[in-house]
């Protein structure tokens, strides 16, 4: 039996997380922005192990990202329970570029986690990160941040709070600001608990980069006035580089069965780590996190004075957490195989496509028994159509691989591998035509939108099936590709993983306005896509994915680099 939590809790791009016990059982919801299935739902029954069990939202009528930009979509959804119903209160950005951003929250509602989740009811537009609290009294309220476009105010106001009726089905009432934020600013992501008659707010303020942290306040009525916790930040990694688990914040409470509390909480694993030599390295700008920001958690204790302090004394996050009095389950009853083999007939949930619903128009499992069929849509800038189903990088050290059949006739039909962290950051294995080799093998790297091919592609001659693999090793990624099976010979140079990271993807101008954000995380996919508008297809045999745990290898290994 394991004694202790091993951080992060869900690796790779499992950011924002909402935690929730009902009885025995635990859930974390997370943010999947602009990857479909929306609301990303993973079970635990003792904090330690965890699987993934469902996702909110897999109906166009409860979600509609079609043409949405980068890292938009959905951003911090929040999991609560009341009268044998679980709710999940999110956000659909559909604009987070400059000044403006058009923010509808909706929620849905299942008597089972596992759904079917109902139809959704819109809220208000007026911010991002919303919440509901309900009272022991019977009330609900939404909690939210206001977003405040205009140039000479701040655009995190605060955090405001309003009453939902459930008779109504709608807001009622004023929203009425009750947090304006500490000094730390870009206050966010509230959620609102209660415990020994004080209401206690708990938000996300920093940013969700290096600065992070989670403030926690407290007040005798819900509509405030908050006062700040004496022990502010609750939770932060700032200035404190030599920590393993960076960009700490975002972060949402839960008490077991017999009395303990924790917390759940965004993190970041910086590509650079390098424990004592961080600052040597060059600080916080010269840092990369391409799993993007993950999920953690760690044990938190109820002061004397009622408020709460994690329970190791500081306000950083330890990778090493103990593991809460319960009953270990290992059962992971939807735990992905290492290797697909296409011969069923739905697609496995650990997949995900972009900003739409996979269906027969450009994906089929039927049309050849044993493959997945992608037929050729748009390229990978688009926000609209693009075929592409891929699952999370969720380790530095991992391997993945597929087999295909493609017969292109035009350099405008395309199929093959990709590492892909959004429209303007991906590196793409993959088969083309060229006009004097015929058919041929090559590469194609888009970093901040600019554009490169290798200089000399692999003839594929009369090879009816190719192989593919990318391998990623610590810091970088390489591609194989193999004319027989297993016979693998490298293709193109090494690749940085920090092209493919959250900073790398986020761009600004120069008047500080962000004109792309990376709030995902690195993806490996399969991917076709036809220019000519004819919809030619490719064949993909399998994929196989392995990740190898690195976090106590890679310390050891730079550590003894130092000496």
């Amino acid at each position: 039996m394991s004694d202790t939590i091993l951080n992060p809790i869900l690796p790779g791009f499992h950011p924002d997380p909402s935690i929730l016990r009902i009885g025995s059982d635990y859930y974390i919801a997370t943010s999947t922005f602009e990857w479909w299935p929306g609301v990303r739902i993973h079970h635990s029954k003792d904090l330690v192990n965890w699987h993934h069990a469902a996702y909110a939202l897999t109906r166009t009528s409860q979600l509609d990202m079609i043409g949405n930009p980068d890292s938009a979509g959905i951003w911090a959804p929040c999991l609560s329970y009341r009268d044998g119903l679980f709710y999940v209160v999110y956000t659909n950005v559909r604009t987070c570029l400059g000044a403006y951003k058009d923010t509808h929250n909706y929620f849905v509602t299942a008597k089972k986690i596992t759904g079917p989740w109902s139809e959704p009811t819109y809220l208000t537009s007026i911010g991002f990160d919303p919440s509901f609290f309900h009272d022991d009294d019977g009330r609900t309220w939404y909690v939210s941040m206001k977003w405040d476009h205009r140039q000479k105010h701040n655009p995190f106001p605060g955090i405001f709070l309003q009453e939902y009726s459930h008779s109504e089905k709608r807001l009622i009432g004023k929203s009425k600001l009750i947090f304006k934020g500490s000094k730390l600013m870009v206050t966010e992501g509230p959620h609102i608990y209660k415990r020994n008659g004080w209401y206690y707010l708990l938000v996300a303020e920093g940013g969700t980069f290096y600065s992070h942290a989670a403030t926690l306040t407290r007040s005798r009525k819900i509509t405030g006035p908050y006062q700040i916790s004496p022990y502010h930040p609750l939770l932060t990694s700032y200035k404190k580089p030599r920590h393993l688990l960076q960009r700490a914040g975002h972060a949402s409470l839960v008490e077991t069965q017999n009395g303990q509390w924790y917390l759940a909480h965004l993190c970041g694993r910086p590509l650079e780590w390098r424990g004592e030599d961080r600052n040597k390295a060059g600080g916080y700008d010269t840092l990369h996190c391409p799993l993007g920001r993950e999920t953690a958690i760690q044990a938190v204790q109820w002061t004397d004075d009622d408020w709460l302090r994690l329970s190791h004394g500081t306000n950083t996050p330890e990778w090493t957490v103990a593991a809460p009095k319960l009953k270990r389950v290992y059962a992971t009853p939807k735990s992905e195989s290492e290797i697909d083999d296409f011969d069923s007939l739905k697609l496995s949930p650990h997949f995900n496509s972009l900003r739409r619903p996979v269906n027969s128009n450009w994906l089929s499992l039927k049309a050849r028994k044993g493959f997945l069929r992608l037929y050729g849509h748009e390229s990978f800038s688009s926000v609209h159509n693009q075929s592409l189903i891929a699952r999370r990088l969720d380790s530095f050290k991992a391997e993945a691989s597929t087999a295909i059949e493609f017969s292109p006739k035009s350099f405008q039909q395309m199929a093959g591998l990709v590492v892909y962290y959004n429209s303007h950051n991906h590196a793409y294995l993959y088969i083309t035509h060229d006009k004097e080799l015929g058919r041929i093998l090559t590469i194609s790297k888009t970093d901040r939108n600019v554009y490169s091919e290798i200089k000399k592609p692999v003839s594929l001659d009369k090879a009816k099936r190719v192989w593919l693999k990318v391998v990623f090793d610590q810091t970088v990624f390489r591609f194989f590709y193999a004319l027989t099976k297993d016979a693998w010979h490298q293709i193109g140079q090494e690749y940085s993983m920090a092209f493919i990271s959250d900073e790398n993807a986020t761009n600004f101008t120069s008047n500080t306005k962000a004109f792309s954000f990376g709030f995902t995380g690195t993806y490996i996919g399969l991917a076709c896509q036809d220019f000519t508008g004819g919809g030619m297809h490719a064949d993909f045999d399998y994929f196989s994915y392995r990740s190898f745990p690195t976090t106590i290898a890679l310390k050891k290994k730079l550590k003894t680099k130092k000496k």
